[in-house]
């Protein structure tokens, strides 16, 4: 790649042999187009011709933690691998936020490195100040609101929701709606988180819905460790982490998850007898959006920059609204008359403006959990 150094002093030098009447830099060579391991947008590599042709020649995406299941990863994989002919390979895929970030630090430029990242957020904010991630400028990277990424383009939100109460209605009479239910005695042993929320950005957005909802605030997640910290002590608290198969099984049937996470398990398992409820509780709106990053040192970098156009195309945040996940891309494309609106009408309804907590409120949060969620727990 040309620096911009050298660039300089070619320019220099066709001005010193134009002094003495000569003519050899008049059909100089433009610098060329960047290698995808360090190209900073598609226009970078050549256009997305050139990027596609990139990524085919590398032919595989290392991805990790992406269960088919969540916001419809499985249709967003195999629209992938049918558009592009690309095989996507998914490690651990029921891993969390930390175990993305744990496998970029630890396994370095090796093939056996991940490509692409999703995280939570604050886990993209960690990343990025680690180095970790690659700048990247996606296409529709002007019409992501300011808000949901990165001033220096190593991170995007692309998807979100509202976090949610999903209830087994065959196994629990009656189902809570609110954080203030889940006290109650009849649910015992049955509420679960998605994971740990010092490792998953999905448990400790549920820790501080539960904060919102006992008169904490951004500023302060105490509360919400002191409510899981009380339904430890009355026994409702279930500490396995669930997912679509602890669900399906009845050994979580109250869980706390993203609104789109649970009314997928309700289609999804509705053939196999289980009648799942969800529930937004209004006693604790918390909304949240996951972010896409690339692999500083990717071993597919071409592969891995398709991925993400592929993603924040209006096909990806399509595919993205059939499971009921939110596209950041929602009122870009509600603008440009690409969003699917019977998609967008399915959507459960929710009050007032979605708000968001600051990076600083995020990383004190943060800290809080990490400290104080063994010992609530615990007792």
């Amino acid at each position: 790649m040309t620096t911009p150094c050298a660039r300089a002093a070619a320019v220099l030098g066709c001005f010193a042999l134009a002094a003495l009447g000569l003519s050899a830099c008049e059909h100089a060579p433009p610098a060329g187009p960047a290698n995808p391991s360090v190209a900073t947008s598609a226009a970078n590599v050549g256009g997305m011709r050139a990027l596609v042709a990139a990524a085919k020649r590398e032919g595989t995406l290392r991805a990790i933690a992406l269960p088919r299941d969540w916001a419809n990863y499985g249709g967003l994989i195999n629209g992938f691998q049918k558009k592009y002919g690309i095989r996507v390979t998914v490690e651990d895929p029921l891993g969390h936020s930390e175990n993305e970030i744990d496998a970029l630090r630890k396994r370095g430029n090796r093939p056996t490195a991940p490509d692409v990242i999703d995280v939570g957020d604050t886990f993209a904010r960690k990343a990025a100040a680690e180095n970790l991630l690659a700048p990247y400028r996606v296409i529709a990277y002007d019409s992501i609101p300011d808000s949901q990424k990165d001033p220096k383009a190593r991170w995007y939100n692309n998807y979100g929701g509202y976090i949610s109460i999903g209830c087994d209605a065959n196994r629990v009479k009656p189902c809570p709606e609110t954080f203030a239910d889940l006290l109650k005695p009849g649910y015992r042993g049955k509420v679960a988180l998605e994971g740990d929320p010092t490792g998953s950005a999905t448990a400790f957005a549920g820790v501080y819905a539960a904060a919102l909802a006992n008169n904490g605030s951004f500023d302060n997640v105490q509360p919400g460790l002191d409510f899981f910290a009380e339904l430890a002590k009355r026994g409702n608290f279930n500490p396995l982490g669930s997912n679509s198969a602890t669900v399906a099984s009845g050994r979580t049937p109250i869980s706390i998850n993203w609104d789109y996470v649970n009314l997928h398990y309700a289609d999804q398992l509705r053939d196999k007898g289980v009648n799942w409820q969800v529930a937004i509780p209004f006693d604790g709106s918390f909304a949240q959006y996951f972010a896409l990053a690339i692999n500083r040192t990717a071993p597919h970098p071409a592969v891995a920059r398709l991925w993400q156009e592929y993603l924040f195309s209006p096909e990806g945040q399509n595919l993205r609204l059939h499971a009921y996940a939110r596209p950041v891309l929602m009122d870009a494309m509600r603008q440009d008359g690409t969003l699917d609106k019977a998609a967008a009408a399915r959507l459960p309804a929710v009050e007032g403006t979605p708000q968001f907590p600051t990076d600083a409120q995020l990383e004190k949060a943060q800290e809080t959990v990490a400290k104080g969620w063994a010992k609530a727990v615990s007792g």
